[in-house]
């Protein structure tokens, strides 16, 4: 019993943690149109890099699986996941570089047979729209790439990209002069066409003319 009761205990404290830490990103991004410029986004920066090392691991060990889906839940719940998104033209290269490796291990975790994060954008898909129209901002352009071809290996936000006025943008960013924003814009492009074939063929049915056009 006395085993049972500091497992117990172990797994109470570990759920205590990862609520902490995601309310502590949480709060530190809440604060960013209230704070000091530097040190909000310092607070940010400091509060992604350790999300990053818990959800990858700290080079000499991996990281706690059972914490990486307790942590994608409390993010679910807490709304940070939009927070993520709404607040990326506001944060420095380095933490956009965590931020983003963190997005895509959270959009990987799946419970009880459902991806929650991806639930959530489901849910919330003018998410989507914004990293689309990013695509616009030079600085921000390779990162949100990055990030909407995570999204779009899951069939559901794939839909709805191709459905939604974000996907004729992506004819005119394939054309920008920017070399590596415009050949991003086309591995996006070409992922949206080919990643999922049931949902590429309907929508090809309804919109072929629609498509061939911008050809």
């Amino acid at each position: 019993r006395g085993d049972d009761r500091a497992t117990e205990l172990s797994f109470l404290f570990r759920m205590a943690s990862t609520a902490g830490v995601v309310l502590s990103i949480k709060d530190s991004f809440l604060a960013l149109p209230t704070k000091t410029g530097d040190r909000a986004l310092e607070e940010v920066e400091k509060n992604i890099s350790s999300l990053r090392q818990v959800l990858s691991g700290d080079g000499e060990a991996g990281a706690n699986q059972e914490q990486v889906l307790q942590i994608a839940l409390e993010i679910c719940k807490e709304g940070v996941l939009s927070l993520f998104v709404q607040n990326l033209p506001s944060l420095g290269w380095g933490v956009r570089k965590d931020l983003v490796i963190c997005w895509c291990i959270l959009l990987g975790q799946k419970v009880d047979e459902n991806y929650c994060c991806v639930k959530y954008i489901e849910d919330h898909v003018e998410l989507l729209d914004f990293l689309v129209v990013c695509y616009k901002k030079s600085d921000l352009a390779l990162n949100c790439g990055i990030m909407v071809r995570e999204c779009i290996k899951h069939p559901t936000l794939a839909k709805y990209i191709l459905e939604s006025n974000s996907f004729e943008l992506f004819f005119e960013y394939v054309e920008l002069p920017n070399f590596d924003i415009a050949s991003d814009a086309l591995n996006t492009f070409k992922d949206l066409l080919t990643k999922h074939e049931t949902v590429v063929s309907v929508y090809l049915s309804s919109h072929y003319e629609q498509v061939t056009l911008f050809f």
